[in-house]
């Protein structure tokens, strides 16, 4: 016998090990103990735009800090926008509040990290702060992201300004090789590949490494302030290089500016791993990607073209160390964007296809869910290559099949699985008309 194209045992393997998530304190317990006393806690989306997924990822972070000592969040977001918010929780900014702290994300898509639930979790990160004696019990959070091109030049030479003007005179020299563009990074990228522009490589690398150089006289105030912000100014340097050779490959090859995103995002957390172990004991960081970043590439049709991601590079070098989980859903409402750089749109998501893993945790029959994907008969039953659905920032359902479903074994992509069989759409700081209207209700047939 056959559910919606799958085989009966294998739901049947899912619902004897899934664990239900009804909004009490105790619902994820045995995640908490699966995670045990490892240092990274990966925790996806299978969309930008859902509440389900940003709220319950906020419930196991909150346990996290709270019960297993996790004092960072790494986020997919810009690293400087980020660190607005890191000084606003650290207690070391003239932002009044969390809104304002957040006014840092204003590039496409805002959404994504300018909304309720976002808002709430900053707030809930500052009073923790507030109440903790020693600078390292505090919770930090960053951005792995690299987009910030921009935004990163005018950080460093701010920084510069502060402690060595006559060096912030000659990164100002050095960086106007990106006035032609504005600093505008796929700008930049075009001219390259298409206006026989000159690429600005050795001036970034020139750049990061006298920054490298002169660490140690910057370094002359004591302190972990001083280190943070050397720390801070260092990775803007580094993310304008690697945005640079980013930008450079985005109209050459597709595969390779994917890999070299996921690359500078691994490596970021690397990086802040070794600065922070500097100043406490054994950083453990939560992290807050899409499903397609922190879910091992190897078990997808990603891995089959080549392409890595931040998943991938974590188990590779941190091993057991580190824990993946996912998220996923069967239909309901998503906040996305029909085009790139589009308004924010409330969206219909159509019901899961049949023979997918989102069709199968649905034959489950509980409204939400999680599930070790380790477990027994679940690891056999979820190791079967299935469509996985991903929703990013833009959502076409009309071209569903071919836009947003790839190939995974669920069961080696991540370790634990929560579903939540029908999701609300995340609802941003700024809503707009279109938001609130929403789209009708399809009347078109669904497995199209």
């Amino acid at each position: 016998m056959r559910i919606g194209g799958l085989v009966d045992e294998s739901v049947n393997a899912v619902t004897r090990a899934a664990r239900p998530v009804t909004g009490v304190a105790e619902d994820y317990d045995s995640l908490l103990d699966l995670i045990g006393d490892r240092r990274l806690v990966l925790i996806g989306e299978a969309s930008h735009g859902t509440h389900e997924f940003y709220r319950e990822r906020a419930r196991i972070t909150r346990r996290l800090i709270d019960e297993r000592g996790f004092t960072v969040v790494a986020v997919e977001g810009d690293w400087p926008d980020a660190y607005r918010v890191n000084r606003y929780v650290m207690g070391m900014s003239t932002d009044q509040d969390a809104e304002a702290a957040l006014r840092g994300f204003r590039r496409f898509p805002a959404w994504m990290w300018r909304n309720r639930d976002v808002l709430s979790f900053v707030q809930w990160l500052r009073a923790h702060n507030d109440a903790q004696v020693h600078p390292a019990s505090k919770v930090r959070f960053y951005g792995l992201d690299l987009y910030s091109l921009r935004t990163s030049i005018e950080a460093v030479i701010e920084y510069l300004d502060r402690v060595d003007p006559s060096e912030a005179a000659r990164a100002r020299q050095r960086y106007s090789c990106f006035d032609h563009v504005d600093a505008d990074g796929q700008a930049y990228g075009h001219s390259l590949a298409y206006q026989g522009a000159t690429p600005c490589e050795n001036e970034v690398v020139s750049q990061l490494l006298e920054l490298r150089r002169r660490s140690d006289l910057y370094l002359r105030q004591d302190g972990w302030v001083a280190e943070d912000e050397q720390f801070y100014a260092e990775q803007n340097a580094r993310l304008v290089r690697d945005a640079e050779e980013y930008y450079h490959q985005m109209y050459r090859a597709e595969v390779s500016s994917w890999n070299l995103r996921d690359l500078h995002m691994a490596g970021t957390l690397d990086g802040l791993i070794e600065h922070l172990d500097h100043q406490s004991v054994r950083t453990k960081v939560v992290v807050w990607e899409h499903n397609s970043h922190v879910g091992d590439a190897r078990a997808t049709a990603m891995g089959a073209r080549g392409e890595l991601n931040v998943g991938q590079l974590v188990r590779q070098r941190y091993g057991g160390d580190a824990v993946l989980i996912g998220f996923s859903t069967f239909n309901g409402r998503v906040t996305a964007a029909s085009d790139w750089g589009g308004p924010a749109e409330r969206k219909h998501v159509r019901p899961a296809r049949p023979g997918s893993q989102e069709a199968l945790l649905h034959a489950v029959g509980l409204p939400q869910f999680w599930v070790a994907t380790g477990d027994g008969d679940v690891s056999s039953a979820l190791s079967e290559p299935r469509l996985e659905r991903a929703i990013g920032v833009i959502y076409r359902p009309e071209t569903e099949l071919q836009s947003h479903y790839f190939e995974a074994r669920l069961a080696m992509q991540f370790d634990a699985v929560i579903h939540v069989d029908r999701t609300r759409a995340l609802e941003p700081l700024e809503r707009t008309a279109l938001w609130d209207r929403g789209e009708p209700p399809e009347t078109f047939p669904t497995g199209l």
